[in-house]
């Protein structure tokens, strides 16, 4: 297909959600109603690096990058708004509208518009999502910084799914619930926003998994995050050790006060992890309380 043909096909697939959009795809640049605070990530997911094509539909692709731009406003408490979108083609890759269509099937599930973007050719198949979230007020935004000591931690859903899933992929699976958690991870939007407004210290998504993630907030924070592995909530057949290092979970990590704890249950379906002392970094420890060490996240080279 042309490039100008597929831009048409492009536009032609897109919908405009909700009523910031003055004005949408087709012109040189979107026009957007703002709120007083805007909420801004931008995620790159690159073949051979991110993904393979081996394992991962072009619609597999369009959809773990726009997931893992709005995790990152999912983390921040944020209302999802607009995506914009970057495809680098390599020759001989004719899929651009599968991929395409299964961002926009994501995007019409967490209210989002994807109000315009850019096609190149490049080297290898390569996506950049920047996303645009909103609020009204500062303070019903969280950041990475807040935790305290006397806090809870806690977790939504369920870790270790989305790398065991892609070990099966390695396999030669394509079918089942691990599989799908690391195809199509889901944006915790909706338990992000709840548990913002439920009084979170701080939050952060779980990308590079609970080992490494978890450091990230409680050297942010200044403080020291105690978690129990035999707390850790565990994805079907995945033991505490593998789901506290496994990535791509995008499941959000928070802290809270205690006296906050019953409002958390009462936004999100949370695990209780341990909790913050005064000190820095992260302490995995084992049933007996012993600290376990060795265990780490990714971590980009």
């Amino acid at each position: 297909m042309a490039e100008l043909d597929l831009i048409r096909a492009i536009q032609a697939a897109l919908t405009d959600r909700g009523d910031r959009t003055v004005r949408f795809t087709g012109d040189d640049a979107a026009v957007v109603r703002g709120r007083p605070f805007a909420v801004t990530s931008i995620d790159t997911v690159v073949d051979g690096v991110h993904f393979s094509l081996a394992t991962h539909s072009p619609g597999d692709v369009g959809w773990k990058a726009l997931a893992t731009a709005l995790s990152d406003i999912a983390a921040m408490g944020a209302e999802a708004g607009e995506a914009y979108v970057s495809l680098i083609l390599p020759a001989g890759f004719d899929s651009a509208l599968e991929l395409v269509g299964a961002m926009e099937e994501l995007a019409g599930r967490c209210g989002t518009t994807i109000a315009g973007g850019d096609v190149v050719s490049g080297p290898v198949l390569a996506v950049t999502v920047s996303v645009t979230g909103w609020a009204q007020d500062e303070n019903e935004l969280t950041g990475r910084d807040g935790a305290r000591a006397g806090d809870l931690v806690g977790v939504t859903g369920e870790l270790g799914g989305s790398e065991a899933g892609r070990a099966l992929l390695e396999q030669g699976q394509r079918e089942g619930a691990l599989v799908r958690r690391h195809l199509r991870p889901e944006p915790r939007l909706r338990e992000g926003r709840a548990l913002a407004a439920a009084g979170a210290t701080a939050m952060i998504d779980l990308s590079d998994g609970l080992a490494t993630d978890a450091g990230h907030l409680a050297e942010a924070s200044g403080v020291e995050l105690r978690v129990r592995l035999d707390s850790v909530p565990c994805a079907e057949g995945v033991e505490a050790a593998a789901a506290a290092v496994g990535g791509d979970d995008y499941e959000l990590l928070f802290t809270i006060a205690p006296d906050r704890r019953a409002a958390a249950e009462a936004a999100a379906r949370v695990t209780w992890l341990g909790d913050v002392r005064a000190g820095l970094g992260l302490v995995l420890l084992d049933a007996d309380d012993r600290p376990v060490d060795g265990l780490r996240g990714y971590e980009h080279q």
